[in-house]
């Protein structure tokens, strides 16, 4: 899978290029991983943005926690971590497996050649967020065609973007209400007592838990189902002699993983801006105050400064400090169950589905914050 030519360009660079994205301000980019490691940790830069017309791909800018600076990012961080630890992550990895071992047998019955991301891409980790949060199997479709809508850069104008996050509010506000009055042993009921433990110190607020649980939701279905649509694509297409590794050696999937999120751009392009406090110098240039700079997280993994033949995939490389998860307070509370979804459900195409090839050209999504097949035939 290509880096695009401009980042590479921008690489080769001395210093940071000036930019414009579809909406907001222009904003300094970040393309090397020395460089992006020390912004996402520095906390001179802000990602609150106050109120500023960020850059961004999308009509309307995030909410809740990727838009917020400590204190507040801290209080309302605390009832995820609490929640979300890599040891609840670790349990839930036999129900994981079992997950997505049905889908690949569902994908099995229907027969070839079947679309792997619509039975299973998309499937196996809403089942698994689903279950998480407590949401009832069959509200998932409604949460898929909300998700699909917020995360939209084109085709979706800002006053859809706007009632699909009103729906999704309104939805998990109801399920949060539901979860107070008839504890389960679910992540929303984890993170509604965390919350309150946290109360005495200014804990988080109804309002603040449905923003964290919407961002779980679509950090958690969305981010997942793209990446494990494109590491199998990327397998099939740039090193299926992997797939046969993987069904003698499930261990292995560990390794494959990591490689497989350094290797592999997500993002459709740099976002999540974030605002200098005060004069900092990146990268031998001066960003001034308040101007804004983005992070291209699918570039730094790809310098080869840092990772030596970047645009090879070695399973057995040096991958730590890869940038997938992000780094700093921001990094991703769901990377831990993350890991697991895509090392389970490559592991269960790769054991149930010998020879498991491509059945035609994969089609790309056009237009959405992330990069990941809308399409990806398969036989086997």
């Amino acid at each position: 899978m290509d880096l695009a030519d401009a980042y590479r360009v921008a690489q080769r660079t001395p210093g940071l290029l000036r930019v414009q994205l579809p909406y907001g301000e222009p904003a300094w980019l970040v393309t090397r991983h020395h460089d992006a490691r020390a912004v996402l940790a520095d906390a001179r830069f802000s990602r609150a943005d106050a109120g500023r017309d960020a850059p961004r791909t999308t009509p309307v800018s995030p909410i809740g926690l990727v838009a917020t600076d400590p204190p507040d990012h801290t209080r309302l961080r605390r009832p995820a971590a609490r929640a979300f630890t890599p040891r609840r992550a670790e349990a839930l990895r036999p129900r994981v497996r079992e997950i997505a071992e049905d889908a690949v047998r569902r994908m099995t019955a229907a027969g070839a050649p079947a679309d792997l991301v619509e039975h299973v891409a998309l499937p196996v980790p809403i089942a698994v967020i689903c279950e998480l949060l407590g949401v009832p199997a069959e509200d998932r479709d409604r949460f898929r065609g909300w998700s699909d809508t917020v995360l939209s850069t084109s085709g979706a104008g800002p006053h859809d973007v706007l009632a699909a996050t009103a729906a999704l509010k309104e939805y998990m506000g109801d399920l949060l209400d539901r979860r107070r009055a008839e504890p389960a042993d679910d992540l929303m009921t984890a993170l509604l007592h965390a919350g309150d433990e946290d109360a005495p110190d200014g804990g988080a607020s109804r309002e603040e838990l449905v923003e964290l649980c919407v961002a779980i939701l679509l950090g958690g279905y969305e981010t997942t189902a793209a990446q494990l649509a494109n590491f199998t694509w990327v397998l099939l297409t740039e090193r299926p002699d992997a797939l046969a590794e993987l069904a003698d050696r499930p261990d292995r999937a560990r390794v494959w993983v990591e490689e497989l999120l350094r290797y592999v751009p997500l993002a459709a392009s740099a976002s999540l801006p974030r605002y200098a406090l005060e004069d900092v110098q990146v990268g031998g240039v001066k960003v001034r105050a308040g101007e804004p700079v983005l992070v291209a997280i699918g570039a730094a993994d790809r310098d080869a400064l840092r990772f030596p033949r970047p645009d090879r995939l070695e399973p057995d490389r040096d991958t730590s400090g890869h940038l997938a998860f992000g780094h700093g307070i921001h990094h991703c509370a769901g990377a831990a169950l993350a890991r697991i979804e895509l090392q389970e459900g490559l592991t269960a195409l790769a054991r149930l589905l010998p020879g498991l090839r491509p059945a035609g050209d994969a089609t790309w999504r056009p237009a959405a914050f992330l990069r990941g097949p809308a399409t990806l035939p398969v036989r086997w």
